[in-house]
């Protein structure tokens, strides 16, 4: 809608149409209608070289004539032909020339439509009365609003469309639908030789092993497990190492140190820059190696066209579960930072859905929550290979199980969105796009690490480094009299029930909630990571002591599930529109989140350790009713109930 209203009201010099060679059915549909605008157009066939390849035949000279307009070969994947689809669109913009052909439909619809040019001359642009009188036609109420025709006019119009409706048997839509498909077919017979299939392409050998119902979802599995592990547990963990311990802790932290001595700088100031921003900072961009691993990852499997099966192979689950496929779409672009996801949600129509998608998207781990999983994977389980990609599939999890649950509420119940999709051809991406997709994910993220944690890091310096000691206000030796202890103190009991009462790890999952790295950046101020001995002692040894492995896993899940940060808040919010719907939303998540950290610290400590307390009875009580939400009948609602008649044509 906001393309169609740029081209009628600021009718540009011409149209570039991109469309794509091996699907010209799909992609003509689009220009037929572009070419209605009375706007001049010059279509760009692209993915000649795949044309090429399959030994398929285009006739360009063909295509321009029957369709009306110039036509140009291009590969945007190999830069061919661009140089001269420009030259011609130049050379059409400034072409006093106007006036192309344009298709005409069948005996009464163009008849009907004749008779609507008539009946809105003069009142709309001259150059485009064939375009007003196909909209008006199709009974478009967009264009009804805007032309704001008189009553007796519009049932003039009516008249003829019902007139054409009785006659073709079908709605004044699906007859213009019918019509240009129609148009469509004839011009492909007439241009475009499609090779004999005796053999199935490579994309289609491949697509049977990876979209195969059985073994797709552990082929994902597969893929996923080992992208985190070559990102978290192997070429990602050499590169952090040496960022953390060498870069920072060897060089970057004792010079600056040692500088900042040898000038005689104030105590208090030489904490500030060592101690908080250096360190608190320098203990998030510790993990951007690693970060820059998994976004190149991610961006190869978007850019070669797998990830879009993913999201054909999920449709199957999440429609089981009451989502759409739609709903991974967000949840894809979540991994990487989850405002863009919580926005992508627009696309889902259905508004249950639309929500649901909003409430969930987070779950997955975007690019903030590695370095959290990449902290507890080293610091607590020795670089164990599982506990990255694990991190991966509880957000699904999370997403699947939410799925189930609300559908069940009168709030989401119905049933979910339809999806469609094109699959586009399997094809190596260019260099160039993969390392563009990875350098902007991963500066984003060093952006906020010289923004937002920068500014936390200096709050939780002074926080942790000031108190009430020895009866007076001021800088404390010990760090239990800070502030910050009185603070994460006062919420710590909080968080006892899942394994992690003390001060300091409730003060990281807190400041969390402003940015998910400020977790890192605060165990980075907390533990000392500029105090790093010199036999290279672990920097995180402080925070391995203090965790068991069920408490450590119970922490990760917990910072995984909570409310998002403030910036994916604020996206919710403004997505959301209601303020009732955000705060239902954030304690979904912060709820969730609670109940499976205590069931995981407390069943966990009951195997690992033996230990049953009230806490683990709690946690049996949670896991039970978390069952009976997931496995109670789904109770129809009666008043989205669809009659049986349309649901079976709709089946067909």
């Amino acid at each position: 809608m906001v393309s169609r209203n740029y081209l009628i009201s600021e009718k540009p010099d011409a149209i570039i149409n991109i469309i794509d060679g091996t699907n010209l059915e799909r992609n003509l549909y689009l220009t037929t209608q572009l070419t209605e605008l009375g706007i001049p157009v010059i279509i760009a066939v692209n993915m000649m070289d795949l044309v090429r390849k399959n030994g398929e035949e285009l006739n360009v000279e063909r295509l321009a004539k029957d369709i009306g307009c110039k036509v140009v070969e291009i590969s945007a994947l190999k830069g061919e032909g661009i140089d001269q689809l420009v030259q011609r669109a130049v050379a059409i913009a400034k072409s006093e020339k106007k006036n192309q052909a344009v298709h005409r439909f069948e005996g009464c619809v163009e008849h009907a439509i004749a008779h609507i040019e008539e009946a809105i001359n003069g009142i709309v642009d001259p150059s485009m009365e064939r375009w007003y009188a196909v909209k008006l036609f199709e009974r478009d109420e967009k264009v009804q609003q805007n032309l704001n025709l008189g009553k007796e006019l519009l049932d003039h119009i009516e008249a003829d469309i019902v007139s054409c409706e009785k006659e073709m048997d079908d709605d004044a839509e699906s007859i213009i639908t019918g019509e240009r498909y129609n148009y469509i077919g004839s011009i492909i017979e007439d241009c475009y030789k499609k090779r004999v299939k005796k053999q199935m392409s490579v994309s289609d050998k491949i697509d049977s092993v990876v979209t195969n119902r059985i073994l797709a979802l552990p082929i994902f599995a597969v893929i996923m497990f080992l992208v985190y592990y070559v990102s978290v547990t192997t070429v990602g963990t050499i590169l952090t190492d040496w960022t953390n311990d060498t870069l920072f802790g060897e060089w970057i932290i004792p010079t600056a140190q040692g500088a900042l001595e040898s000038i005689g700088c104030a105590d208090w100031l030489t904490g500030l820059l060592v101690d908080g921003i250096i360190s608190g900072v320098g203990a998030v961009l510790g993990f951007v190696p690693q970060m820059l691993v998994l976004f190149l990852f991610l961006a190869f499997l978007e850019g070669c066209g797998y990830m879009a099966r993913i999201a054909f192979i999920m449709d199957r689950i999440f429609r089981k579960f009451g989502l759409s496929g739609k709903s991974f779409i967000p949840i894809l672009i979540g991994t990487g930072c989850g405002v863009p996801g919580v926005m992508a949600s627009r696309t889902i129509e259905n508004d249950r859905d639309r929500k649901m998608t909003i409430m969930t998207t987070t779950f997955i781990p975007c690019g903030a929550k590695l370095p959290i999983i990449a902290l507890i994977a080293g610091a607590l389980f020795d670089g164990a290979a599982w506990v990255a990609p694990s991190a991966y599939f509880v957000g699904i999890a999370a997403i699947i199980c939410s799925g189930i649950i609300l559908k069940k509420t009168q709030m989401f119940a119905g049933d979910p969105a339809p999806f469609v999709m094109e699959l586009p051809a399997y094809h190596l991406p260019t260099v160039g796009n993969v390392l563009r997709s990875t350098w902007e994910r991963g500066w984003s993220f060093i952006k906020k690490a010289g923004t937002i944690i920068l500014l936390s890091t200096i709050f939780v310096w002074f926080a942790q480094s000031f108190g009430v000691e020895n009866g007076s206000f001021g800088m404390v030796e010990d760090m239990n009299n800070s502030v910050l202890a009185s603070i994460g103190s006062a919420i710590a009991w909080i968080f006892a029930p899942l394994g992690w009462g003390d001060w300091k790890a409730a003060v990281a999952a807190i400041t969390g909630l402003v940015a998910k790295e400020n977790v890192v950046g605060t165990f980075g101020i907390l533990d000392g990571f500029g105090e790093v001995a010199e036999d290279g002692v672990e920097i995180w040894g402080s925070l391995a002591g203090a965790m068991t492995s069920a408490a450590a896993y119970s922490f990760l899940v917990f910072n995984l599930l909570c409310a998002p940060c403030f910036a994916a808040m604020g996206a919710i919010k403004r997505e959301m529109n209601n303020i009732k719907w955000f705060w239902f939303a954030i304690g979904y998540q912060t709820v969730l989140a609670y109940a499976v950290a205590l069931c995981v610290y407390q069943i966990g400590t009951l195997i690992t350790a033996g230990t049953f307390g009230i806490g683990t009875a709690a946690a049996f009580i949670l896991v039970i009713a978390f069952l009976y939400l997931l496995f109670r009948p789904y109770k129809e609602n009666k008043s989205l109930k669809v009659p049986k008649s349309i649901s079976g044509k709709i089946q067909a």
